[in-house]
């Protein structure tokens, strides 16, 4: 009897090992609920909320490391209460790491991480300001002045030698080289928000959102080479497929996704979200777009290939933005 409890726990200890190991191998869906202050840590098929982790006040966007174990979260806070930090999760741990102070650089918005894991890049509305941060001691090793009004997202080119940036209040889109740390400023059209560089890094999409338009800045010139009407009401994101073949737009007012066909411009479908629709994410494997309706409480779940919802899930109160954790590779 005392051989077979023995052999009992023994077994059931390798089993919880191998259950941990398969969820510490499995990717993450994570998703920011701004009026919870909390990260949601979502199975990516079945769409379990797995975790909540708390945040910062008020957070907007989160981005994932290369490896897929920590999250990077802006906690932006509210007009009468601005965000000044960055909150780290622990997505192994499933809770706040650490959160780093940014100083008198306020209201901290878009987020990205570098291919290699080694830099987070963070804008900084209240104080129109970029910052470039160790990723594993928070260390702010630059601060870029855009000396534009509500520096919104950023986006690096492919080889991440230059971050373009969206300003809202200032209607345009700021440039910055990393090679010799120049700042450049693109006027695109009054509202400009949602960003997105191509997967080849041969075309910059800004979204005007006070005007319903897109514009289209060629990165080899840092000019706008094009600009057309979005297809819906206050597009306040752009997110290329992963292939490069279509850019979906979330319309916030219309409470729709238009999609369009990158090369040729044309608007390939119109599909009906949900209410005030804002953060696009593309799934890995290009089969799927995630689009957070914030007025809602829900995430959107759209087919790629077939332009269709196949589903929708919740995480909490006003989901944002969200990101994709690659795991176990």
């Amino acid at each position: 009897m005392k051989t077979q409890t023995i052999l009992k726990s023994l077994f059931a200890g390798l089993t919880a090992l191998a259950l941990s190991a398969a969820a510490a191998a499995s990717d993450l869906l994570l998703v920011v609920n701004k009026s919870d202050s909390t990260l949601a840590i979502v199975h990516p098929d079945t769409y379990e909320v797995l975790s909540l982790v708390e945040t910062g006040f008020a957070p907007h966007e989160v981005y994932a490391s290369p490896d897929g174990r920590f999250a990077y979260v802006s906690d932006y806070g509210t007009g009468p209460r601005p965000g000044n930090t960055v909150t780290v999760v622990d997505l192994d741990a499933r809770a706040a790491a650490a959160t780093w102070n940014l100083g008198d650089n306020l209201r901290p918005h878009g987020i990205w991480v570098s291919r290699d894991g080694s830099r987070v890049w963070v804008t900084t509305e209240g104080s129109q300001t970029v910052v470039e941060l160790d990723a594993a001691s928070g260390e702010m090793l630059n601060v870029w002045e855009t000396g534009q009004n509500v520096s919104h997202m950023v986006v690096p080119t492919p080889d991440e030698t230059k971050l373009y940036v969206a300003n809202i209040g200032s209607g345009s889109v700021t440039v910055i080289d990393r090679r010799d740390n120049s700042v450049l400023t693109v006027p695109t059209g009054a509202g400009a928000e949602g960003i997105d560089v191509s997967p080849d890094g041969r075309e910059v999409w800004v979204s005007n959102r006070a005007e319903h338009t897109i514009s289209i800045i060629d990165p080899a010139t840092d000019e706008v080479v094009e600009t057309f009407e979005s297809g819906g009401m206050v597009p306040i994101r752009v997110k290329f497929t992963r292939d490069g073949a279509q850019v979906f737009v979330s319309n916030a007012l219309s409470n729709s996704v238009t999609v369009f066909d990158a090369a040729t411009r044309e608007l390939a479908a119109t599909i009906d979200v949900g209410a005030v629709p804002v953060g696009v994410l593309m799934a890995p494997d290009g089969g799927r777009a995630f689009v957070a309706n914030t007025s809602d409480n829900r995430v959107t779940v759209i087919d790629v290939a077939a332009l269709a919802v196949t589903g929708q899930f919740e995480t909490g109160t006003e989901p944002d933005g969200m990101d994709w954790a690659r795991r176990g590779e």
